[in-house]
């Protein structure tokens, strides 16, 4: 199984979501704008994909910078309690597998979470090739 928490207003997101579905997998989706974050949810992401609070903290195009999160003396707890309360906080897309959690930016970082890598070509939404007909990366 394949878990995706996604924004479908993210290219990255969605550009992820397209290369598990071109895996041949049908992934659970989780809108997490709509349905929001619990605490032991998201430390459990984090712990799982080895990341801090920080460094999943979303910058752009959030309101991190109006909510004071970008100086460094604050720390996961008020970052991750932030995340509670404004959902875009956090970087996207994250997805979910037997075979680890990753934020998966770029989009092609969700490969090594496939059980089967899709087959070639396969191009971003912006027409950048991520697979070669051979069904390599393109770097």
């Amino acid at each position: 199984m394949i878990v995706i928490h996604h924004n479908p207003g993210c290219g990255t997101s969605r550009n992820v979501l397209a290369i598990i579905r071109a895996s041949g997998a049908d992934p659970v989706v989780i809108p997490y704008l709509d349905t929001g974050w619990t605490r032991p949810q998201l430390l459990a992401l984090f712990a799982a994909g080895g990341l801090t609070p920080r460094e999943a903290l979303r910058i752009t195009r959030s309101p991190a910078a109006e909510l004071g999160l970008l100086d460094e003396a604050v720390d996961d707890d008020t970052i991750l309690s932030a995340m509670l309360d404004h959902p875009v906080l956090v970087n996207r897309p994250i997805v979910a597998s037997a075979k680890g959690v990753r934020l998966c930016r770029p989009s092609e970082t969700v490969l090594p979470l496939l059980d089967r890598r899709p087959e070639g070509p396969l191009f971003k939404e912006d027409g950048q090739m991520i697979l070669n007909e051979k069904g390599e990366v393109v770097d």
